[in-house]
C-alpha cells in the first residue's frame, strides 16, 4: 500500500461540490433566458470536468502527481468531447423530449422544479459519480497495473462512445434514413454503444484507485451508480421507451444485444 491522505481527501470533497453546483447553476441561468433546460446534458460533461481540475488544484501536494495529472486529463478529454458532441447535436433544436415529460408533472411550479429535478441533481450526481477522479488524486503512490488496465478500459469506452456518436451523426445526417432504425457499425454490436462507452470509461477511471483497496471499496458506490442510470435508468431503458413504437425497432431489440457486445443475429 503506498498511502492515502484521507484528511485532504475530505478537505477537497467540498470545494469540488461547489465546482459541480457552479456549472449547473450557470446551465439553469441560461435555461431561464433560452427557456430550454437540455443545455444540461451538454452541462453535464463540464461539470465533471470542472471538478476534476478543482479536485486537481487541491491536492497538489498531497498524491503523486502522475495519477492526478492522468485522472484529470482523462475525465476532461471524456468531458469536454462528450459536451462539444451534445451541443453539437441539439443545436437548433428544441426542448429534450425527457425533459418535457419531466416538467409537465409539476406545471404550476416548473422552474423550481426544474432547478430541483434537473439541475441540482445532475450536479449532485456529478459529484458523486466522480468520487474515484476525486480520490486518485490524493493516492500518494505511483499508478500500479490495476491503474494502467483501468486506463485501457478508459481508452475502450472512450473510443466506443466516440465512434458510436459519429456513425450516429452520419446516419441521421443522410435523409434516406429519416424514420428508419441505425443498426450499422457498432451499432450492430449493441444497442448502445455510446453508454457501453460510458461505462468502460468510469469503470476504467475507478480502477486507477485500485491500488488502494480501501479506498476503491469506499468509492465503488459511484461507478455502481453510473451504471445503473446507463442502464436502468435515464440511459437504456429510457430512450427504447421512447423509441418502442418506431418501425422496424423490434427486429432491431430481436438481433441486437441490449448493452454488452455480441456479434449481430442473422436478420
Amino acid at each position: 500500500m503506498s498511502g492515502f491522505a484521507w484528511a485532504a481527501f475530505a478537505q477537497g470533497l467540498g470545494p469540488s461540490a461547489a465546482a459541480a453546483l457552479a456549472v449547473m447553476l450557470l446551465a439553469f441561468a441560461v435555461a431561464l433566458r433560452t427557456g430550454v433546460h437540455r443545455g444540461v446534458d451538454v452541462a453535464w460533461g463540464i461539470a465533471f470536468t470542472a471538478v476534476a481540475v478543482v479536485g486537481y488544484a487541491m491536492s497538489a501536494g498531497e498524491g503523486d502527481n502522475g495519477r492526478r495529472l492522468l485522472v484529470t486529463v482523462l475525465t476532461a478529454v471524456w468531458g469536454l468531447r462528450l459536451a462539444a458532441h451534445i451541443a453539437r447535436r441539439g443545436r437548433g433544436h428544441g426542448e429534450d423530449p425527457r425533459y418535457e415529460a419531466l416538467l409537465a408533472k409539476a406545471p404550476g411550479r416548473r422552474t423550481l422544479y426544474a432547478l430541483r429535478m434537473v439541475h441540482l441533481l445532475q450536479g449532485a450526481l456529478v459529484w458523486l459519480i466522480s468520487l474515484p477522479v476525486q480520490a486518485a488524486q490524493y493516492v500518494t503512490g505511483p499508478v500500479g497495473v490495476i491503474g494502467w488496465a483501468g486506463c485501457a478500459l478508459w481508452l475502450t469506452g472512450f473510443l466506443f462512445e466516440a465512434v458510436g456518436d459519429g456513425q450516429l451523426a452520419r446516419f441521421k445526417a443522410d435523409p434516406a434514413n429519416r424514420g428508419r432504425v441505425m443498426d450499422r457499425g457498432l451499432w450492430g454490436w449493441t444497442r448502445h454503444p455510446n453508454y457501453f462507452g460510458d461505462f468502460c470509461v468510469w469503470w476504467g477511471l475507478f480502477m486507477v484507485v485500485c491500488d488502494e483497496r480501501a479506498v476503491a471499496a469506499a468509492v465503488v458506490v459511484s461507478p455502481l451508480v453510473m451504471s445503473y442510470l446507463l442502464i436502468s435508468g435515464s440511459g437504456k431503458a429510457l430512450l427504447e421507451r421512447h423509441m418502442a413504437d418506431r418501425p422496424g425497432f423490434a427486429e432491431y431489440v430481436a438481433r441486437t444485444s441490449g448493452f454488452l457486445l455480441r456479434p449481430p443475429k442473422r436478420r
